[in-house]
């Protein structure tokens, strides 16, 4: 069972065995992709798992998600993501039992490698990642530098500094997703010794690659689920950089559950760029409007840079 701000692990069935599962699915979960009874998050080595993207675990997943939906399918999904629910539970239960909270940053996806935003955005990760747990949505982008500074924290904001110049070698997934991953793969192996950094992707948007700066992930086939997971698992509140659709239905969809929470389980929204949130995708003067007369009014924040965002996080 999971609210805002606090988790409580529910252990997994000992009855559902494989052979069972089998049986309920007709035979067919042997042949899927997808370990319905795994009961650990990802990490970017098993999604990751041969040296040609369009080969592996990642990319096996999405072509079999992608395919007309069968009862056993449908069975099989649900069984997944169930399992990736119960092994998140447990990691961010260790990662309250350790003193620490997560705390979101969301935005696009759509974020060069060698941009100045991009750059902001690895910084704020690595100013978050040295007191909390950075969570992300897991893509590229925004996502992608939150998490990298979140598992880099650890090393000092030079090391941020320094990395960002051997992933703008190769900007971006496209054309060739093989060149970005190892991109990524050179930075992990100057820095190895990492921090806790969480990615909470989904197969739903697979022609976006998981980023591999995430340590933990937990790759969902339902989109919906997804989102509504990942916010709630920010107990320490949520930095949200310029970003699109999906980042404004973020922002939203957190403040529909701050506006109806009461007490220490209203927590921290931070938007990032006064002119971008109040003229070119004005959301603050509804939220700031939406808040109003409501405990969350004293949570929601429109900053002009990460420092700013960081600093309110604490």
């Amino acid at each position: 069972m999971r609210t805002r701000g606090r988790v409580t692990h529910v252990e997994p069935s000992s009855g559902l065995c494989r052979a069972d599962a089998a049986d309920l699915l007709d035979g067919s979960i042997a042949a899927e992709p997808l370990d319905v009874l795994r009961t650990r998050l990802y990490t970017a080595d098993e999604l990751y798992d041969t040296p040609v993207y369009a080969e592996s675990l990642d990319a096996r997943a999405y072509a079999w998600a992608s395919r007309p939906r069968t009862p056993a399918a449908a069975l099989t999904g649900a069984l997944h993501d169930h399992a990736i629910d119960q092994a998140l539970e447990a990691w961010i239960a260790d990662v309250r039992a350790s003193g620490r909270r997560v705390v979101g940053v969301m935005g696009g996806h759509g974020l060069a490698r060698d941009s100045r935003d991009y750059a902001d955005a690895a910084r704020l990760g690595a100013l978050l990642g040295a007191r909390h747990v950075v969570a992300t949505g897991g893509g590229p982008g925004a996502m992608e530098a939150a998490n990298l500074g979140g598992r880099l924290a650890a090393h000092g904001l030079d090391a941020v500094t320094e990395a960002l110049p051997l992933l703008a070698e190769t900007p971006s997934f496209r054309p060739s997703i093989d060149a970005w991953v190892a991109g990524a793969r050179a930075v992990l192996e100057r820095w190895p010794d990492g921090g806790d950094s969480l990615g909470i992707p989904t197969w739903h948007y697979g022609h976006e690659p998981p980023n591999l700066f995430a340590s933990a992930i937990a790759k969902y086939l339902r989109n919906a689920i997804r989102e509504a997971i990942l916010l709630e698992m920010c107990d320490g509140g949520i930095v949200f950089l310029p970003g699109a659709a999906g980042t404004v239905q973020e922002v939203f969809q957190d403040a529909c559950e701050n506006y109806y929470a009461t007490g220490e389980a209203v927590a921290p929204m931070v938007l990032v760029g006064h002119r971008y949130w109040t003229q070119e995708v004005p959301a603050w003067p509804l939220l700031h409007a939406l808040a109003r007369d409501r405990p969350m009014a004293r949570e929601i924040h429109l900053v002009d840079d990460v420092t700013e965002a960081a600093a309110v996080i604490g």
